[in-house]
């Protein structure tokens, strides 16, 4: 996982026209905040919260900045902005850009974005600046203002910070600032034939199979497949068994090449029969895939090192696809963009007393806390999650402090009462 990049809190915030940035980038990301709402009036609080020094140390992370904001109560809010990360061919697309002229690294070590490669990058359908409609607000407070005065207050302090390191950009964008500069020297010796390819250098020239294949290996072994669906065809016929060792040294056993041609055909009946779910999704979803249906500790131990996730945050995953399956990852991953009536039915019939149908009415007394497919009641530590299944996932808060962090606890249904019910039993048994 990309490491967070952590600033002091600025007590002393730049003064004049345009207080709060100092460079046309830090600028245009007070104009994206500032394009995202109407409402001025918690713009301008925000403005003022940062300028009386109310916002503590703030942290970047791939797609997030998080930072506590002093507010009205003894205690600070958490409030954080969401913004989307780039996919992998669009980083190659960027770093090439940078690559192609030297001259672009230079100013970005000195501080510096270059202007033309922002736009070059905006052309090629890179958007490294964020457009208003990426600034994705939250907060801890009760204020549902999007966004709200600390969540403003969080923004207008991060200027400042990508005044003075351009490269907070990027880890916003999902790569490291020591990540950039290694792609970045891997391609400019590639340009000059200096050096070979490397790991770093661009997708799509490929590497011999086999080495592709001994270095995942290493880490990777197939576990017994998941029960094949009875409408999937003819009852299963099994394969020839495997007769030929693997050479000496192989980091791969005959059993393990066993499992996964039985792994093989069984999803390839699935194909055959039209299930084309079954041979979708990507390394990470099908590691958690083969995690899910029963591996033994060090089997899932080498799963986290092929996926390169810590271990806790593959755990959660694993955990989420037992309760709710492909779904059931897909919410655990990253919050999703609900369909807003779906949502406002659902609080309607968490709130309403009249409408228990049975459900225990101690769970429509609960203060929620809406954030995209999430409904949150922070005093009790319970979520349910909208997923794209149109199914409720419960959700718990584990841990304390810092450590704290939501998972996946009951089953998800089609109900979002009964999902709150579920989340409320199992925070009660944990």
């Amino acid at each position: 996982m990309t490491p967070a990049r952590r600033a002091p809190a600025r007590k002393a915030p730049r003064t004049g026209t345009r207080a709060f940035a100092a460079t046309w980038w830090g600028q245009a990301w007070v104009d994206a905040l500032e394009a995202s709402t109407l409402d001025a009036g918690r713009l301008s609080r925000g403005r003022t919260y940062t300028r009386k020094g109310m916002v503590g140390p703030v942290t970047a992370a791939p797609g997030l900045l998080r930072a506590e904001v002093e507010g009205s109560n003894p205690w600070p809010y958490t409030a954080a902005v969401h913004l989307r990360v780039l996919t992998d061919a669009q980083w190659n697309t960027l770093l090439d850009a940078i690559a192609a002229q030297a001259g672009r690294t230079a100013a970005l070590l000195d501080g510096e974005m270059p202007a033309d490669l922002v736009d070059d990058a905006r052309t090629a359908g890179v958007p490294l600046l964020p457009e208003p409609s990426e600034l994705d607000p939250e907060c801890s407070c009760p204020d549902w203002g999007y966004p709200c005065k600390h969540a403003a207050a969080l923004c207008y302090a991060t200027a400042a910070h990508l005044d003075d390191d351009p490269f907070w950009l990027f880890t916003l964008r999902g790569r490291t600032k020591d990540a950039v500069l290694s792609a970045l020297r891997t391609r400019r010796q590639a340009l000059t034939g200096t050096t070979s390819q490397t790991d770093d250098a661009p997708r799509g020239q490929g590497v011999p199979a086999r080495d592709a294949f001994v270095s995942f290996s290493g880490v990777f072994s197939p576990p017994a497949p998941e029960p094949v669906e009875a409408s999937w065809g003819e009852p299963e016929t099994a394969p020839s068994p495997l007769t030929t060792e693997p050479p000496p040294g192989a980091p791969f056993t005959l059993d393990d090449l066993e499992v996964l041609t039985r792994d093989t055909a069984q999803r390839a009946r699935g194909l055959a029969a039209g299930h084309t779910a079954s041979l979708t999704g990507t390394p990470l979803e099908d590691a958690v895939r083969l995690a899910a249906s029963g591996v033994d500790e060090d089997w899932f131990h080498r799963l986290v090192r092929a996926t390169g996730l810590p271990a806790t945050d593959f755990a959660r995953l694993v955990r989420a696809r037992c309760h709710g399956g492909p779904a059931g990852v897909a919410v655990a991953r990253a919050p999703l963009t609900p369909d807003p009536a779906t949502m406002a039915a659902a609080r309607t019939a968490l709130l309403d007393p009249d409408n228990a149908d049975g459900v225990d009415v101690a769970a429509r007394t609960v203060r929620l806390r809406a954030w995209r497919n999430r409904l949150t009641a922070d005093n009790e530590g319970i979520q349910i999650r909208l997923g794209p299944d149109n199914r409720w996932h419960p959700y718990i808060r584990e841990g304390h402090g810092t450590a704290a962090a939501w998972w996946p606890c009951a089953p998800a249904t089609a109900d979002p009462v009964a999902a709150l019910v579920a989340a409320r039993t199992a925070a009660t048994r944990n």
